[in-house]
C-alpha cells in the first residue's frame, strides 16, 4: 500500500471517530429507498453469512441481520464499531458481531461467505478495485454483492462540483465514482452486475456538514460554491438559490444500488 494509501486510511479513522455518534443518529443513513432496493434484491437465505464492508454505524449491517443468520459488521474505525454495538442493542440484533479492519485486505478464508454488502462507503476506500477482489475472495461461488454509493456523475463539470464538494466538506472523501465506473470494476473482479436503482438523494445542508464537523472556513466554501454555480449545475443538484444563516435547506446528489452475482 502506497504511502498515501496508508495517509487517507488514517484520515477516515480520524474523521469518523471525531463524528461517529452522528452517523448512528442519521436518518439518511438509518433508512431510505436505497437501503430498501438493497434488502430486496440480495434475495438471501435466512442461514446466510453477511459482510457488512465499511459498516459505519451499522445501519445496513443491522438491516441484513433481520433477515439472515449472521453478520459481521467491519470497519476501519473502532469508534464506528463501539456505534454498531449501541444500535444492535438498540434494535434487539443478537447475531451481528463486529470486527475491525480494512476492506482491502480481508482477514477471512476463500469463499467464507454468502455475501458482501457496503452502503455509502466505497468513497473512502483508497482502491475500491482491491476490495472488490478481496470481495470476490472471500465469497462462495454464486454469492452477492450488494453495494449502494453516491455516484459520479456523467457530465464532467458536474463531476468535478461534486467532488469538490464533497472533499471540502469531509477530507476524508476519496472519490464517487461513475455507475460504469462500478460495472466495470465489479465485473473485474468477477461478478455478473445489475443496477438496480438510481436515485437522487436529497441532503440537508446543515446536517449533512454538521454530520462530518466540517470546518467553517470549508463550510463557506460550500456555499459559495453552491451560490455561484452555471445554472446547469444548480439544476443539476437542486442547489437553493439563497441560504439562509442556519443553513436550513436542501439539494441533491445521485446515487445508485448494484447487485453482483460471484461467477
Amino acid at each position: 500500500m502506497s504511502q498515501s494509501g496508508e495517509s487517507i486510511k488514517s484520515a477516515v479513522n480520524q474523521q469518523f471517530s471525531q463524528a461517529a455518534a452522528n452517523y448512528r443518529t442519521s436518518a439518511v443513513h438509518s433508512a431510505g429507498a436505497d437501503l430498501d432496493a438493497m434488502l430486496a434484491a440480495a434475495q438471501l437465505t435466512p442461514d446466510a453469512l453477511v459482510l457488512d464492508a465499511g459498516c459505519g454505524a451499522g445501519h445496513t449491517g443491522v438491516a441484513f441481520a433481520a433477515q439472515v443468520g449472521r453478520v459481521i459488521a467491519y470497519d476501519l474505525a473502532d469508534s464506528m464499531l463501539e456505534q454498531v454495538k449501541i444500535l444492535a442493542e438498540e434494535k434487539g440484533i443478537t447475531n451481528l458481531e463486529t470486527q475491525r479492519g480494512d476492506v482491502e485486505a480481508l482477514p477471512y478464508e476463500d469463499n467464507h461467505l454468502d455475501a458482501v454488502v457496503t452502503r455509502y462507503s466505497a468513497h473512502h476506500w483508497p482502491d475500491p478495485q482491491q476490495a472488490l477482489y478481496e470481495f470476490a475472495r472471500v465469497t462462495q461461488a454464486g454469492g452477492i454483492l450488494m453495494l449502494s454509493d453516491i455516484v459520479a456523475p456523467a457530465e464532467p463539470m458536474a463531476d468535478s462540483y461534486l467532488q469538490t464538494l464533497e472533499v471540502l466538506r469531509d477530507p476524508s472523501h476519496v472519490r464517487d465514482h461513475s455507475i460504469s465506473q462500478w460495472q466495470a470494476m465489479m465485473e473485474a473482479a468477477g461478478y455478473t452486475v445489475e443496477v438496480i436503482m438510481t436515485h437522487d438523494l436529497t441532503l440537508h445542508l446543515a446536517r449533512w456538514m454538521a454530520r462530518i464537523n466540517t470546518p467553517p472556513t470549508y463550510a463557506a466554501a460550500i456555499r459559495q460554491l453552491m451560490l455561484g454555480a452555471p445554472e446547469t449545475i444548480r439544476e443539476r443538484f437542486s442547489f437553493p438559490t439563497s441560504i439562509p444563516n442556519d443553513d436550513d435547506c436542501t439539494f441533491t446528489i445521485p446515487g445508485a444500488v448494484l447487485r453482483g452475482v460471484l461467477a
